[in-house]
């Protein structure tokens, strides 16, 4: 599953989604983690973007995110949030600006080799419908 974290510096998960300039990327799985390209997102991201130029930025930012399983992020608002789920994207909120991605991924790798939880089985059990899809359309 691809997983992405809103940061500044690329170690630590500690970016807002709405503000958020960039996106670390890394493909995870219960044998460990890759990391991608990350995403850049440019433009007007900061409060005194006039509304439309925000919900462009927002949109833009969620289709981007579509083939992500999970995002976490320090802040998110409950329209961007909601926008992720109706997309089948879980959205996750970091506990600390300190939180390190490493450490995140290194537990979610563990949590994959065990039992995970409910809500991440719903979420691997959209990425295995959309990897079955993509096999599909190649036939």
């Amino acid at each position: 599953m691809k997983v992405a974290f809103a940061t500044t510096d690329f170690v630590h998960i500690d970016g807002h989604f709405g503000s958020a300039k960039q996106m670390a990327l890394y493909e995870v799985d219960d044998k460990g983690y890759q990391p991608l390209e990350p995403l850049i997102f440019g433009g007007n991201l900061n409060q005194d973007a006039s509304k439309q130029d925000k919900l462009e930025k927002l949109h833009a930012k969620v289709e981007a995110l579509l083939d992500c399983t999970i995002v976490y992020v320090l802040e998110i608002g409950g329209p961007a949030a909601g926008r992720l789920i109706n997309k089948k994207v879980t959205p996750m909120k970091s506990k600390s600006p300190e939180d390190k991605i490493t450490d995140l991924l290194d537990r979610l790798v563990e949590t994959l080799k065990g039992s995970p939880p409910p809500w991440l089985r719903k979420a691997l059990q959209k990425t295995s419908e959309s990897d079955l899809e993509a096999v599909l359309e190649e036939v």
